[in-house]
C-alpha cells in the first residue's frame, strides 16, 4: 500500500472514535488498522466516547480528520454534536467522516449537519482509504 500523501511531507493524522453506548468496535478497527496500514497516523480513543472527549481529543492531537463509527441508531445526535463542537472551537478544518448503521434516508440530514462523507456496512476498506487520501488534506 502507498503511504497517505499531504501537503507538508508528513502522514495524515486520523482520529478513530466510538461515541455513545455502543459496545461494538470490530469495525472502527477494520477502518483503523486500514489507514494505519495505509501510511495514516491513527489515533483510536476506545468505545464509549462523549462528542466533547472526540473534539478534545481531535485538537489536542491535531488531526487531519476525525473518522466516526456508531451502530447504535444514535448517529444524528452524535454526529450533529460533534460537528457543533467542531464550529464552536474554530476547528471546521478537520473533516469529519464516519460509518455504521445509517440509513439512507439520514445521510442527506447528516451531510447537512456538516459530514464530509459517510460509510455503510459493507464498503470496502479501500474505499474508504482512498476517500481519506483524496478528501482530507493536512492541517
Amino acid at each position: 500500500m502507498t503511504k497517505s500523501p499531504s501537503p507538508a511531507g508528513g502522514p495524515l493524522r486520523v482520529l478513530v472514535a466510538k461515541p455513545g453506548l455502543d459496545g461494538h468496535d470490530r469495525g472502527a478497527k477494520v477502518v483503523a488498522r486500514a489507514l494505519r496500514d495505509a501510511g495514516v497516523e491513527v489515533v483510536y480513543t476506545g468505545l464509549h466516547q462523549t462528542p466533547p472527549q472526540i473534539v478534545a481529543t481531535a485538537l489536542q492531537e491535531d488531526v487531519d480528520a476525525i473518522g466516526l463509527s456508531v451502530l447504535s441508531g444514535a448517529h444524528v445526535p452524535l454526529f450533529g454534536r460533534v460537528a457543533e463542537l467542531l464550529r464552536e472551537h474554530d476547528a471546521t478544518d478537520i473533516t469529519l467522516f464516519g460509518g455504521g448503521i445509517i440509513p439512507a434516508a439520514d445521510i442527506p440530514a447528516l451531510k447537512d449537519l456538516g459530514v464530509a462523507e459517510l460509510f455503510t456496512p459493507g464498503t470496502p476498506t479501500r474505499s474508504i482509504v482512498d476517500w481519506v487520501n483524496d478528501h482530507v488534506r493536512q492541517r
